[in-house]
């Protein structure tokens, strides 16, 4: 007759052990997040439909090839609507093939800088394009591309005419703290009431920018972007990405 055994870990194994569990089951972890992705498959998610299987899930990540074959929304949705919450989450672009001819220089107010004829300046630079969209909105995306500006700033509300010179340089971020095209970065993303605060990589880059009409809950998204030609050219820069880790807190 067999005996069993019981076998006691402890440090750090025991540390990863406890993480597994929670993800596996889909528990707050002792500082309060949820998983939102279980790094199987998209249970809470709402694909595209006739998306193609172009939103995948590959090596417990999602990934993205930019090529969706939906007719409608292309974007990945959460089933929840979220109020109040922090938002966790690894992600990389994994290549950016198009060359961007219209990258502005922008300034520290939002703006964007121009020539001595009073022209703005545009940049080419290689380029892809994803983000976070808030509270149901791409309005109030949260955006992941190479723009030397860096990501992580709220590109459509920024670019608002209605939007105040005061929001308009809230949600510009402060510095670039991307890495490298193919290496992953961090995101940390606090929205309490109508205010918005976003850490990259350990670096503040919106302080908090507050957003009068920002709606008080919505689903969060992953954004789609850009597409191919009738000459299998990308037209814009894709959403050649890839998420992981992604985890949330809810405020109360």
């Amino acid at each position: 007759m067999s005996k069993s055994r019981l076998v006691l870990i402890s440090g750090p194994a025991a540390l990863l052990v406890a993480t597994s569990l929670a993800w596996a089951a889909g528990r707050s972890d002792s500082d309060g997040f949820t998983p939102l992705f279980n790094g199987k498959d998209f249970a809470g998610w709402t694909v595209p439909q006739g998306d193609g299987g172009h939103w995948k899930v590959v090596d417990g990540m999602i990934d993205y090839d930019a090529q969706s074959e939906s007719k409608g929304d292309k974007n990945l949705w959460t089933d929840r609507e979220y109020g109040d919450f922090v938002l966790k989450l690894d992600w990389r672009l994994k290549e950016a093939p198009f060359i961007n001819k219209n990258v502005p220089y922008i300034l520290p107010d939002g703006t964007h800088a121009k020539d001595v004829h009073g022209k703005e300046l545009k940049l080419a630079l290689p380029d892809a394009d994803s983000g976070v969209f808030l509270r149901g909105d791409g309005h109030y995306q949260i955006n992941m591309w190479c723009w030397p500006i860096g990501s992580g700033e709220i590109y459509s509300v920024r670019m608002d005419p209605k939007t105040s010179p005061e929001v308009r340089a809230a949600v510009t971020p402060s510095h670039q703290a991307d890495k490298p095209v193919g290496e992953w970065n961090h995101f940390e993303i606090t929205v309490k009431g109508k205010t918005v605060k976003v850490d990259l990589n350990g670096k503040t880059v919106l302080a908090g920018a507050t957003i009068p009409d920002m709606p008080d809950k919505g689903r969060l998204a992953l954004q789609h972007h850009g597409g191919k030609n009738s000459a299998g050219e990308w037209a814009g820069p894709p959403s050649l990405v890839q998420f992981k880790n992604i985890v949330i807190k809810e405020l109360k």
